[in-house]
């Protein structure tokens, strides 16, 4: 599974990319999304890299951000086990049949961020497992 970070905001956005953080939910700066990305969504993901950073989540930090960010689309329920949840989505299950937004708002970042370069330096980019201590910084 692939985490998808936005870390540019937008303003000054080419209309292309505007519209492939937008087909790819992540439409606010530090939304989060979780794919099982297929060959299109890989080259969208690609299309994006310096407006986002990104990486393979572990099981453990999906189920933190589950429970610590997910919102229910039908309020009147309750969010069931972020455990089974995690696996049911790994599945291939659909957010809506799980009642889940598919989009995570996270905070900033504790300790901050270098938003203008790329890995190694920065956050921009492929992350690789390195999203994880992105993610715990940011419930």
């Amino acid at each position: 599974m692939i985490c998808v970070i936005r870390i540019h905001g937008q303003i000054g956005l080419n209309k292309d990319v505007a519209e492939t953080l937008y087909r790819l939910r992540v439409r606010q700066k530090y939304a989060c999304v979780v794919l099982n990305p297929t060959k299109e969504q890989l080259g969208m993901i690609l299309k994006v890299r310096d407006f986002v950073a990104f990486g393979e989540i572990t099981k453990e930090n999906f189920e933190k951000l589950i429970k610590a960010r997910g919102q229910l689309i039908d309020k009147s329920k309750k969010i069931g086990d972020s455990k089974k949840l995690a696996e049911e989505l790994e599945k291939g299950k659909d957010y809506k049949e799980l009642n889940l937004k598919p989009f995570f708002r996270l905070h900033p970042p504790r300790k901050g961020i270098k938003s203008k370069l790329h890995f190694p330096k920065g956050v921009l980019g492929d992350n690789k497992k390195k999203i994880n201590d992105l993610i715990e910084r940011m419930l």
